[in-house]
């Protein structure tokens, strides 16, 4: 298929914020249905976001000031749900926009959650572990009157890990006076946590992978896979995919990315995670940049690092035959439109990554009921989950003349807006 020249400055130079994205994408699904529109101004716009300022005594002795964020967007299904990221980009906007798209993604998978997301303006690289744990302590004191069990439970994200989820647990528990573990999700096992919980997000994006190459007729074993950043995620769903039959032609970390076209055992590459620099730092094979690799031409392209990756700059130049997005947001509307004219399928997030909340769930009923599943257990029901998801926004794509996003929004859309409507509206 052949590139044709960009006709719009948008397309050029482009810039879209998370929560204009979500609000885009639920207006073009509402326009597929008959939806009260008083509803869909409501999810227009989050129920609440807390903003609190974070003291940390260094480990020099000196004190210095944090801000964090949590915002709640719609509870309509049951609590808030969302990660928890530290980074130095977290702002109000970014929240509001990523719980919008956890509303989203527990609708699609039909689990009884509504969306939240939340984070800590600060690079981890710049915290020791003890004064990662002091922020961590602090931060959990500081949203204590706004999280709970049954009324919003984080998880980890961008900066944050299992650990970090321990001490949230464990300042909240000892506020509360008693070990509360249904607090948050993505927790150590042995305080717990679920077996399978870090691999579940790069899992679902392999699951759902498979199940699209045998909708459009493909052998999994001729079909070559690229996979933009070699994180927790991309690492996972290669790997998944790898042992299909796959070849997995190139790989990414944040410093670039390797590149064979006969492709890699993804086993001799040590994730990001795992061994940092280890991908761009890989002897046998080419190097590339991170932007080359968007680029390749190969059957499936995963951006799993970071959002607004495929852009009104660079989709004209994508050759990929299929994209499924295992980051959140790597697709900016724009580019969306572009892949739409061009015929190319886009798997969206909210159905592909949606493995973490799925056994953050599990994980939610396990802290319950006070017991453990096993690892081969949570594998089958996020099997079975998965499954029943894809062949619900499947349905809706074969229904219609629409794009696979737009389909997995209706689904979402549907459930959120039926339950709003059997609950009514509080004078």
């Amino acid at each position: 298929m052949t590139a044709a020249e960009p006709t719009t400055e948008s397309e050029i130079a482009e810039e879209e914020s998370a929560v204009e994205t979500a609000r885009r994408q639920l207006e073009r699904a509402a326009a597929h249905l008959d939806v009260d529109e008083g509803i869909v101004e409501r999810l227009r716009h989050p129920t609440s976001v807390y903003r609190v300022t974070i003291p940390l005594e260094r480990d020099d002795g000196t004190r210095e000031m944090f801000t964090g964020y949590r915002a709640h967007h719609d509870s309509v299904r049951g609590p808030y749900k969302g990660g928890l990221r530290y980074h130095p980009a977290v702002n109000e906007e970014e929240c509001v926009g990523l719980s919008m798209w956890m509303t989203w993604k527990c609708a699609v998978m039909d689990l009884p959650f509504g969306g939240a997301k939340g984070g800590v303006v600060v690079d981890p690289k710049d915290l020791s572990s003890d004064e990662k744990e002091r922020l961590t302590r602090r931060f959990a004191e500081e949203l204590r009157p706004v999280i709970g069990p049954k009324t919003d439970i984080p998880a980890p994200d961008m900066g944050t890990d299992p650990k970090t989820m321990a001490w949230f647990m464990d300042a909240y528990s000892m506020q509360e006076g008693e070990t509360e573990p249904g607090v948050v999700t993505g927790k150590p096992p042995v305080v717990g946590g679920s077996y399978g919980r870090e691999k579940a997000p790069g899992r679902s994006v392999g699951i759902i992978t498979e199940q699209a190459i045998d909708y459009y007729d493909w052998d999994i074993t001729d079909t070559t896979v690229a996979v933009q950043g070699f994180g927790s995620v991309g690492a996972n769903a290669a790997r998944y995919l790898d042992d299909l039959g796959a070849s997995i032609v190139a790989v990414s970390d944040i410093d670039g990315a390797i590149y064979d076209p006969d492709g890699f055992d993804t086993n001799d590459v040590e994730d990001h995670d795992e061994t940092p620099g280890m991908v761009s730092g890989y002897a046998d094979a080419q190097s590339l940049s991170n932007d080359e690799l968007l680029e390749l031409d190969v059957d499936v392209l995963i951006p799993a690092a970071i959002g607004n990756v495929l852009t009104g700059e660079n989709a004209r130049r994508v050759q990929a035959d299929m994209i499924v997005e295992g980051a959140n947001g790597p697709t900016t509307s724009t580019a969306g439109q572009i892949f739409e004219e061009r015929d190319i399928p886009v798997i969206p997030d909210i159905l592909a990554n949606a493995g973490g909340v799925t056994v953050s769930y599990f994980e939610w009923l396990q802290d319950i009921n006070r017991r453990s599943w096993r690892l081969e257990r949570v594998h089958e029901e996020l099997q079975t989950e998965m499954l029943r998801a894809w062949e619900g926004v499947r349905d809706e794509y074969d229904a219609r003349d629409i794009t696979w996003r737009d389909a997995a929004y209706i689904v979402a859309l549907e459930r959120i807006a039926e339950a709003h409507e059997a609950r009514g509206l509080w004078p």
